[in-house]
């Protein structure tokens, strides 16, 4: 019993010894270096840990293969620990990376489950945020996502079992002399060091970033009292995670040095790998000796060129202004959308609207697909506000938004690029006996996506966006099924507390609320008007409007309501698969929202709720029924919730077959 005592302590002692001991450093990572990696992750000839490479949607990890001990047991305190990298963050595009990468320490080194994009490869939708997951990680992030509230799209934050950092800051450094703070970007294709401290004493956690020829700054850029003793386990594994989205990219790290218990030990610069780069190389010296021959052949071929290089010229000529400078990673070329979409070929048209046509392609160099809409602009007034709010529309950052990736001007029109979505328009599934319909777990699935974007536009982000043309035709389906509201090329922008300057209608009638229709102006509850034709629409797989059969979509839910027989506007193609407290939520919800009375109707936050179920809607019976209105006897819910149904003969509500379901013009 003694012995087999000695022998326990003995190992205690041990244990603890090598935790206080290690200590490695990777001043450059060869192809034997001893790590563990996984998904896309390599090492490179030349040295670099690429925990992705030019990929999309792909995720990699590093780690140290062997498990690190932490703490003597779980109720001990953890050790202190000290370790800097240099990385660098390489894409296709010089200012935008779809993610960034992290430094983790986690309970295992596979980190089974976790997802690409936003999650970074260290969790997944299921997972982040539990308490069991203990994990401590130094995010180096690009990109701003609203659910895990990121303060902007350049920062670095601690985190705690979870994306939503415990504690961020923007990118940057404080210089020694005089301790101004420098803003750093993280996607500027530049290598970058990082140090990060943790005192197991003091609980204190430190994060230091500097570019990669400045010494460590006295002052760290992140700070945070905190104790790691109940995060981590007694051992775990520390490497890196990264992951990317819709943007090649790669995530290199080009050293590492760690020290358990002491300061880990300074990585040699000069011995570190390059980083890679995006684009053509460095021609060679041979070309610079040979100009001068070279010259005299160009002298000759341009003579029988000239002719060809302005016919060239002239077709893809295009309108730069001197105010669209500032624009220019937001601007493509007409030259790459001409040829990514095969010369606007008929083959690649993909939709036809009010407002434009609508065409796939392929960008040649990026290989990114998009969709490409040409709109005729031909009036010069506002055109400049119109491209800045166009360019500001593209800092929207929503999984059930499509990207506005850009524009392009020439020759009086206007060219917006987006994101391409594989399934194409939700009306498509809807509407004109479709080959393919959705079902109800899926239509609720976007109704719910839509109004999530939409509480974003009016509400989440930095300004107001007005969509201004919400409507089924407009709602995109992505490859996993999730609906994305499109096409901002009518959307609007004004400050949070202030009023709305539009004045001219714009919309598509049978989604226009009744005060756009008489005096043009847009606010977020008209969009919440035409959010409650689309959740009629979806709900009963008709058009808002009718012409042939003289029938608008609101009056006839709502005489199926009045009658009590709800569910019978249903659309039939749902058949009996189908959740009937759901469907009549929609379909109740759908009302509410067109409420001929703009103080009526909820805010996009209330809808929101109302569709996960955190605010109730007021049961039919708590109505008083008339043959003109239909009215809140307790008022509960809304303030002064009256909601009024003019006839489908009141001039508020009449559509005439010659103009039924057409689009009117765009506005200010």
């Amino acid at each position: 019993m003694l012995s087999e005592l000695l022998i326990l302590l003995v190992s205690h002692v041990t244990l603890v010894a090598v935790a206080q001991d290690l200590s490695f450093i990777y001043n450059g990572f060869k192809s034997s270096a001893d790590l563990s990696l996984d998904g896309v992750a390599s090492f490179t000839s030349s040295g670099l840990l690429m925990l992705t490479n030019e990929t999309k949607q792909e995720k990699g990890h590093a780690f140290y293969p062997k498990p690190v001990t932490f703490k003597t047991s779980s109720n001990s305190s953890a050790f202190s620990f000290s370790t800097s990298f240099v990385f660098g963050i390489v894409s296709e595009y010089p200012k935008l990376a779809s993610h960034g990468l992290a430094f983790v320490i986690a309970p295992t080194r596979s980190l089974p489950g976790s997802s690409a994009s936003q999650y970074l490869g260290l969790f997944n939708e299921t997972n982040n945020g539990k308490v069991t997951n203990h994990v401590f990680a130094v995010e180096l992030d690009t990109a701003a996502w609203p659910e895990f509230s990121d303060i902007n799209d350049n920062h670095v934050g601690f985190d705690i079992n979870s994306l939503r950092s415990v504690k961020s800051t923007p990118a940057g450094y404080y210089a020694d002399h005089g301790g101004k703070f420098t803003n750093l970007s993280l996607v500027s294709g530049k290598p970058m060091q990082v140090w990060v401290d943790y005192d197991g004493i003091r609980k204190q956690i430190n994060a230091t970033l500097a570019p990669i020829h400045v010494d460590k700054p006295t002052t760290p850029l992140l700070s945070m009292d905190y104790d790691l003793s109940p995060i981590l386990s007694d051992t775990s594994y520390l490497g890196f995670s990264s992951a990317t989205g819709a943007v090649e990219t790669s995530h290199c790290i080009l050293g590492w040095s760690f020290k358990m218990n002491g300061q880990a030990q300074a990585l040699e610069i000069s011995q570190l790998p390059k980083l890679p780069r995006f684009g053509p190389k460095k021609a060679p010296e041979f070309l610079t000796i040979g100009i001068p021959v070279i010259s005299v052949i160009l002298v000759i071929v341009a003579a029988s060129g000239v002719a060809y290089f302005i016919r060239r010229k002239r077709k893809f000529a295009e309108e730069v202004e001197d105010w669209e400078l500032d624009y220019g990673p937001h601007r493509f070329k007409y030259r790459d959308l001409y040829i990514a979409t095969k010369g606007f070929r008929e083959k690649e048209l993909i939709g036809v609207g009010g407002f434009g046509r609508v065409y796939k392609g392929v960008l040649s160099k990026s290989k990114v697909e998009i969709a490409v809409k040409r709109v005729s602009h031909e009036s010069r007034q506002g055109m400049k506000e119109f491209v800045a709010e166009i360019v500001s529309i593209g800092r929207l950052r929503h999984r059930n938004l499509v990207s506005l990736l850009g524009y392009c001007r020439r020759k009086g029109e206007l060219l917006l690029v987006y994101d391409y979505m594989p399934n194409g328009s939700l009306d498509k599934y809807l509407h004109d006996q479709p080959k393919t319909t959705l079902t109800w777990n899926q239509r609720f699935r976007v109704i719910k996506g839509v109004a999530s974007g939409l509480l974003y536009l009016h509400e989440e982000w930095e300004q107001v966006v007005i969509h201004r043309d919400v409507k089924a035709s407009n709602v995109l389906i992505d490859g996993d099924l999730n609906g994305r509201l499109g096409d901002f090329g009518l959307a609007r922008l004004y400050n949070h507390g202030t009023d709305p300057q539009t004045t001219r209608i714009a919309g598509t009638l049978g989604y226009l609320a009744p005060e756009q229709a008489r005096g043009g102006k847009a606010t977020t509850s008209t969009d919440v008007y035409a959010f409650g034709a689309f959740l009629l629409e979806v709900a009963c797989g008709r058009r808002p409007v009718v012409a042939s059969q003289d029938t608008i979509l609101v009056d006839w839910v709502f005489s199926h309501w009045l009658s009590g027989a709800l569910l019978d506007a249903k659309d039939p193609n749902l058949g009996t698969d189908y959740v009937a407290e759901e469907v009549e939520l929609v379909l109740k919800l759908g009302l509410v929202c067109s409420h001929s009375d703009p103080e009526g109707r909820p805010s996009m936050r209330q809808v929101a709720q109302i569709l996960e179920g955190y605010l109730p809607l007021p049961e039919i019976s708590s109505f008083d029924i008339s043959a003109s209105s239909l009215t809140f006897r307790n008022r509960q819910g809304f303030s002064d919730f009256v909601l009024s149904y003019p006839s489908s003969v009141d001039k508020a509500f009449s559509y005439t077959s010659s103009i039924a379901g057409s689009q009117l013009s765009v506005g200010k």
